[in-house]
């Protein structure tokens, strides 16, 4: 292949940090969502001036660059799409604790996991904690405003970023806030890069919030005789107040699967009942006397209920949970994973829909996910190598987004849009709001050079890759 003009020139700027093997490039054309394009080139830069080389170069020549971490993300929102450049920030990964400011100063490189751990080691707690945390960064994390089970407790990525540092897609570097816990001076850029899934500005560093790391914690099961009466008890839990740390829900299918893989049933007797995976956390009082007040509450609606006593037993109790993901491909090889968020009034309701678009249309549909926050993972599932049951799931996401939204839900709480959900953003904002969006696009990156053709566009994947007999945004 023969190198693009623009490719070769910023090999001379920048060197051997700019990398057009093979190799490199197959390994950065795709993330979490197996959408692949291959780019150009991939660059591990050295410097913030190395990034704002990279973009101000990419703006002169037009070259789209896409930022990526370690590639997790679930929608397409770190693959090249439109080729070009891939800014890879994934080796930057210098963290730092303030232990009397209780501020974590990190680069975008650094995984959540080890913050988490760097955070506990001095007596603090960085709640966010997405599944892909042992090898997700914090950039990616900023960049989709990442959640995970605690967000109905603790919030979710956004509400502990104090500052970000960065390029702009013209080349300059800016910082948005300061590592204070008050700042009103000027307009608030650091919310509008989060979430923002690296459409404006490319993150390298952040000034993160802490909080005191809670000293005990307690963690049980539940069985249910239906997915009602599990979500009727999470409804009655939030409503005496109780903010459990975790509150997870699985259905029958999610159990099934769970117990299938591990040979094993959660409570024996009951083979595929729908349960909820709950933890207290605080001080040591303060969870005893919650425990007390949820018990009351889960003991009269529960089929059963495992307790744990120590450390040994959580883990038994979180397995059904770690494992129900993974097992699904029993039902099919293939699956659309949607991170679908409804209001508390509105879970029962998306269940009963759930279960019964899974019957009208012959498609298994696996749920599970945080009932604390009402952000559930859907798992539509389906054999790629059979046309009907293809085209019969792509069926059921449509009806599935178009439902969320009647519920007042929204189509995404934590994946973000990428690629594969760019056709349902239409049904969640209306044309003035795109509009404005667009507007906020055009004035930071005019020309279009920053993880171009996410968000807004559908051509790539969802016109110019018809459906066939592989789903182009199915998950394996």
């Amino acid at each position: 292949m023969s190198e693009p003009a623009a490719t070769r020139t910023l090999k001379r700027k920048l060197g051997s940090c700019v990398d057009t093997g093979a190799e490199a490039r197959h390994a950065a054309s795709f993330d979490g969502s197996k959408l692949a394009w291959t780019p150009d080139a991939v660059i591990q830069p050295r410097s913030e001036e190395d990034v704002a080389t990279v973009l101000r170069h990419a703006n002169r020549h037009r070259v789209p660059v896409t930022t990526r971490g370690a590639g997790s993300s679930l929608t397409g929102s770190a693959s090249p799409v439109r080729g070009g450049w891939v800014l890879d920030l994934s080796g930057w990964r210098k963290l730092r604790v303030d232990r009397a400011a209780g501020m974590a100063y990190v680069q975008s490189g650094v995984r959540t996991g080890e913050l988490q751990r760097a955070a506990a080691r001095r007596g603090w707690f960085y709640p966010p904690d997405p599944s892909s945390k042992e090898f997700g960064t914090l950039g990616g994390n900023i960049a989709c405003n990442a959640g995970g089970m605690r967000g109905g407790k603790y919030g979710v990525t956004r509400d502990y970023v104090l500052a970000l540092r960065g390029v702009l897609p013209t080349g300059e570097i800016v910082s948005w806030s300061r590592d204070l816990r008050k700042y009103a001076a000027g307009y608030n850029m650091r919310d509008l890069w989060i979430g923002s899934e690296g459409t404006l500005g490319v993150i390298t560093e952040a000034v993160l919030r802490l909080i005191p790391l809670p000293a005990s914690r307690w963690t049980v099961l539940a069985s249910f005789a239906n997915e009602t009466l599990a979500l009727r008890t999470v409804k009655a839990i939030l409503s005496a107040r109780l903010i459990p740390s975790i509150l997870e829900f699985l259905d029958r299918e999610s159990v099934a699967c769970a117990e299938s893989a591990t040979g094993e049933s959660v409570f024996p007797g009951q083979a595929g009942r729908p349960v909820l995976l709950m933890e207290l956390d605080g001080h040591p009082a303060a969870v005893r006397d919650e425990r007390r007040r949820l018990l009351e509450i889960v003991q009269p609606r529960a089929l059963a209920v495992r307790e744990a006593s120590d450390e040994k037993e959580t883990e038994a109790l979180w397995e059904v949970r770690r494992k129900c993901s993974g097992a699904m491909f029993e039902l099919g090889d293939s699956k659309l994973n949607e991170d679908v968020v409804v209001p508390l009034r509105s879970q029962v309701k998306l269940m009963t829909f759930i279960r019964r678009l899974s019957r009208e249309t012959g498609v298994p549909i696996a749920t599970f996910g945080h009932a604390a926050d009402g952000n559930f993972h859907v798992n539509i599932m389906y054999r790629r190598d059979d046309r009907d049951i293809s085209t019969r799931a792509l069926r059921a996401l449509r009806a599935l987004m178009r439902k969320v939204i009647e519920l007042g839900g929204a189509i995404s709480g934590e994946h973000g849009i990428g690629l594969a959900k760019t056709p349902f953003l239409t049904l969640e904002h209306g044309r003035a709001e795109i509009a404005a969006m667009r507007a906020v696009k055009q004035a930071l990156d005019p020309n279009n050079i920053l993880n171009p053709g996410k968000i807004f566009d559908v051509t790539e994947v969802w016109k110019k890759r018809p459906l066939k007999v592989r789903l182009p945004w199915d998950h394996k």
